[in-house]
């Protein structure tokens, strides 16, 4: 059977002949010249991946796929953006919503044929993964959930790049392979607070399932590479080993302890100790030698210390005219 691409172009004379092209190569196309008529293909032609340009009357490239991954039906399409635009900030932001690929125009004929076939791949791979999966193994513990989760995809993030966001949610659960991500509140003042710092083999997310309830931002404090676990496969999983859920329980309750521990340092424990300790933890968990210089901005010890920049800056130089 014919894989299905819906192409969401405005421009009919790119339209026209992008539709041709794909479909000399067998492909069903259907197409939509504006972003609002794009979001009505998507879910009535239910297609094995869209192709969508940005700029569009209407509604925007990004405001289709951020339509779209909101949507059950068709939140798993993947998705390929069509631009002018160069820029990275534009290049980022398109990623960070979800996209699989993004590719600039002018575009090569063949460069667009790769995108889609290595994309169609991907998802056909995953899928008979998914398939194969339904008899998920029977697993004792979670260091052993732990090892099966690094059998799924890893991406790479840079350095203060979002993980996810409040806004846009998540559809995933990630475990950190490499570096350290921290996530984060903003209180009504626009203070951050970070609630949690995570390291290697730490697993972390939203973790709900019917909906995306948290307030939190999770962002990279260094160069990270994350395993990107569908929502959905984990909850099969889990289904699949419900013993397993005692492990997650007491993981999130140790989680849960030491937040509570770090609210009540910023309630009631003196600067000095609040920075001291603020150190202490960013140390354990950036697992540096410690001969090894660490580099920690003052907005993220302040964010975790819960103190005033101007305090921890006087603390910081008292520490280090005593010690060092």
């Amino acid at each position: 059977m014919a894989k299905k691409i819906l192409l969401i172009e405005d421009d009919m004379t790119v339209r026209e002949n992008t539709a041709e092209i794909l479909e000399l190569l067998d492909y069903e196309v259907q197409t939509a010249s504006d972003g609002l008529k794009g979001v009505e293909e998507a879910k009535r032609f239910n297609p094995d991946l869209i192709v969508c340009d940005i700029m569009m009357p209407e509604l925007d490239g990004y405001g289709v796929l951020e339509i779209l991954s909101k949507n059950p039906q068709t939140q798993y399409i993947p998705f390929i953006f069509l631009s002018a635009k160069t820029d990275h900030k534009d290049i980022r932001k398109g990623m960070n919503l979800g996209a699989d690929d993004y590719l600039t125009k002018p575009f090569e004929e063949d460069e667009l044929i790769s995108a889609i076939e290595s994309r169609i791949a991907k998802t056909a791979i995953l899928q008979q993964r998914q398939d194969n999966q339904q008899s998920h193994p029977k697993l004792s513990n979670f260091e052993d959930l732990k090892k099966h989760l690094k059998s799924y995809e890893l991406k790479s993030f840079e350095t203060s790049e979002v993980v996810y966001d409040s806004n846009k949610g998540s559809n995933y659960f990630y475990m950190v392979d490499k570096g350290v991500v921290k996530t984060y509140m903003i209180d009504e003042n626009g203070k951050e607070l970070i609630t949690a710092l995570y390291k290697t083999d730490d697993v972390f997310g939203d973790f709900t399932f019917k909906h995306n309830s948290s307030k939190e931002i999770a962002e990279c404090l260094e160069p990270t590479e994350l395993y990107c676990i569908p929502k959905s496969d984990f909850k099969n999983f889990l289904d699949a080993n419900t013993k397993m859920l005692y492990d997650i329980i007491d993981v999130l309750d140790h989680n849960l302890q030491d937040t509570k521990n770090q609210l009540l340092d910023m309630a009631y424990s003196s600067v000095k100790r609040k920075t001291a300790q603020t150190i202490i933890l960013f140390t354990e968990r950036l697992k540096r030698n410690k001969l090894r210089q660490i580099r920690i901005s003052r907005a993220d010890l302040v964010a975790v210390a819960g103190i005033a920049q101007e305090s921890l800056i006087r603390t910081l130089s008292k520490l280090k005219k005593k010690y060092l």
